[in-house]
This record gives C-alpha cells, structure tokens and sequence, in this order.
C-alpha cells in the first residue's frame, strides 16, 4: 500500500472538504504519522472515512474529525490541554505539536499503555499521559484547552471552572441520534459562549454525568 498517496487522498478529499483550511494543521497531517497509531489489523485503514475500533467498544475519531477539532481550538505553542480520553494516543499527538504540553486521562488500562507506547515511538515528549476517571473533571488546575473524546448527555460546571481565561472546551453534546459539537470559550470572568459547529454521534464517555429523566 502506498501510504503517503494514502495520506495525500485522506487530506484532500476529506479533511479540506471538510471546511479544514488552517494549513498549519494539514501540514501536521502528514507529519504525525496516522498508520503508527491505529492497530496493526487496521493499519491499511488508518487514512479511511471511518471510526477505527481499539477494542473494548472504543473508537477512534474519524480524520475530518480529529483535524476539524484541531482548528476549532486554535492553539498556541504555550498553552496547556487538557484530554479526555487518550485512545490510540493519535489526537494526543496532534494537541502535543500544537500546544506546550497535553495532559491525557484515559480509564482503560490496556489502551493508556497502548497509548503510551504509541506517543513514545513517535517522540512526543510534552505528554503526560494518566489513569483515571475523568468524566466529572480532573484535578485542581486549570487548562487553556480541553478536548471530551467521547460524548456526554450534558455538560457539567465543573468542567467549565477548570478552563483559564480565554480558555477553550470542545465536547460532543447529546444523546444518540441527535449529538451537537460545541465549541465553549471562556470570553470574561462568569461569561461562557457556546458555539454549535456540526452535529455528529459518537461513543459515550465512561461515566458521564447524566441529567434528570422523567420515569412514566
């Protein structure tokens, strides 16, 4: 297979199609190497329109996905992201050239190993890679960016609290079928703007908080 026609293809006919246009990010696309990143059995996969199973009923996002969530967050080579959910390690790496540093919690001990692994053969050194479980927020610190790779019904304040001004959060909000992404910024002290920018379905995150139902 020629992998880097692969990886051209994959660049233009999906992810500029998919209003990604910051060339700083496509140029990223080819130099974080997808293949190295997705499971052996998939690798002749990796630059395909599809969610690529990790096993355990994990996913990884799709590339438009991945490189569209990239943009929207516009990060600056200072700043710290926060992400929940590390997968193949794959976004990581990407949030890693693009930022200061990546803090990465991931519940599932196999794929933080996999991940680990992953992120040390492509010599990303800014991430920091944690267990846990991060679906009501992490720590006491506050980020310039966070990253939900998976799903949640609703957003909760916590996680609002642990952005820094002008802090960005990106989550996929909703229940199947009808998920929005959502771009949060934090714009002043007590001011959030939300902006919807497409709607999608993915797989929930572990534990996500959820809201109250009506039971009939």
């Amino acid at each position: 297979m020629d992998f880097e026609q692969a990886r051209f293809n994959m660049v233009e006919q999906q992810v500029r199609t998919w209003e990604v246009l910051d060339q700083e990010v496509l140029d990223l696309l080819f130099v974080v190497r997808r293949e190295e990143f997705v499971p052996p059995a998939y690798r002749t996969l990796a630059f395909a329109d599809l969610e690529i199973p990790l096993g355990d009923g994990e996913r990884m996002w799709t590339p438009k996905m991945e490189a569209r969530v990239l943009q929207e967050l516009e990060l600056k080579g200072n700043e710290v992201v926060l992400e929940i959910g590390t997968g193949s390690g794959y976004l990581t790496a990407l949030l890693a050239r693009r930022a200061g540093e990546v803090v990465s919690v991931e519940i599932n001990p196999r794929l933080l190993a996999e991940g680990r692994a992953h992120l040390a053969a492509a010599g990303v050194r800014n991430a920091r890679l944690q267990p846990g479980d991060a679906a009501r927020g992490w720590g006491p610190e506050t980020y310039d960016a966070i990253v939900l790779t998976g799903s949640t019904p609703m957003l909760p304040d916590s996680w609002l609290k642990q952005l820094k001004p002008n802090g960005r959060l990106f989550a996929v909000v909703g229940d199947s079928p009808a998920m929005t992404a959502r771009l949060t910024r934090w714009t002043a002290p007590g001011a959030i703007v939300h902006e919807d920018l497409f709607e999608t379905v993915i797989a929930p995150l572990k534990n996500a908080p959820q809201p109250a139902r009506f039971v009939f």
